[in-house]
């Protein structure tokens, strides 16, 4: 396999004949500055291109076949650029998660303290399923590729690691600090770390899952609703309540509330009587809601009925 470890990705190439490479700024801008940036963006197209010259290979000769000087070529540039981009043929695969994992990390550092934390999580992992999203054609062609090659599902995996840590990091971070944390979680307790642990793979887990879903699918369908779906699910099974004053992006909850009427009415129920038995009822899904109501009520009524 074609690789330089001891190659920086972040450095701009330099030019040397037909070599296409993005111009430096001459240290004429300030840094964050308008040549600052358009820098940046020349070195972000550079690595697309890289990438987009990979795939197309991959996919029409075949990986192990392909190697860095037909990419190099097929892109326009000598084989040294593109080891200042990619240390080797099977990165250039993933070209995005560099900086999509940089912005997670902002989002996570930019939360505002009341929002509920498993809720930044989740917001974090967005920002993954929207670099896939943006993509569809080359999302899938990704994935087809990594099915069939070993050595990037290897790669893969260390990829999702990453973003599993950094979110157990942010979990472990809210622990501790002096801000409300979710109901049943305790500060300073020996569950403290497993909770954390749990709480993120099960995010990156649920992504995993809608993702790969998509992408069996070919890119069709809303994908973001999907996930949504997969939070709520992840948020009723680690907390019924949120803590004292937590809120949601967007909406404020009441101490001992969940932020819904749906949320609310399912506590309630839970929770009222203690000493209670729990009653199951079954109805089909396409039943109208009011005749559902009706049927649970009928059933509480035999239920309490000596």
């Amino acid at each position: 396999m074609d690789r330089v470890q001891s190659a920086s990705p972040q450095h701009p190439a330099g030019s040397h004949g037909t070599d296409r490479t993005a111009p430096s700024t001459g240290g004429t801008g300030p840094e964050g500055g308008p040549g600052s940036r358009r820098a940046a963006a020349q070195r972000q197209q550079m690595r697309q291109d890289l990438a987009t010259a990979a795939m197309e290979l991959f996919a029409s000769q075949g990986y192990e076949e392909t190697t860095v000087d037909q990419i190099a070529a097929a892109a326009g540039v000598a084989r040294r650029t593109f080891f200042r981009y990619f240390r080797s043929k099977e990165e250039a695969i993933f070209p995005d998660h560099d900086d999509t994992l940089v912005r997670v990390a902002d989002l996570l550092a930019s939360a505002e303290p009341e929002e509920h934390p498993l809720d930044v999580v989740c917001r974090g992992i967005k920002e993954v399923l929207r670099m896939y999203a943006s993509t569809p054609g080359v999302s899938v062609a990704r994935y087809q590729l990594i099915r069939q090659v070993p050595a990037l599902r290897e790669r893969e995996i260390a990829v999702v690691a990453r973003y599993e840590r950094l979110f157990t990091r942010y979990l472990l971070g809210r622990f501790d600090t002096g801000e409300s944390i979710p109901s049943g979680w305790q500060r300073g307790g020996e569950d403290d770390s497993m909770l954390a642990e749990v709480s993120a793979a099960a995010v990156v887990a649920a992504h995993n899952h809608v993702l790969r879903r998509w992408l069996r699918a070919g890119g069709r369908g809303d994908v973001e609703a999907q996930l949504d779906h997969s939070f709520e699910v992840i948020r009723r099974t680690f907390w019924a309540a949120s803590a004292p004053g937590a809120r949601r992006r967007g909406s404020v909850v009441a101490p001992g509330a969940s932020g819904t009427p749906d949320d609310l009415l399912a506590e309630s129920a839970l929770s009222a009587s203690p000493g209670g038995e729990v009653l199951i009822t079954v109805a089909r899904t396409d039943a109208p809601l009011d005749v559902v109501v009706d049927s649970i009520r009928a059933a509480l009524s035999s239920a309490r009925t000596p």
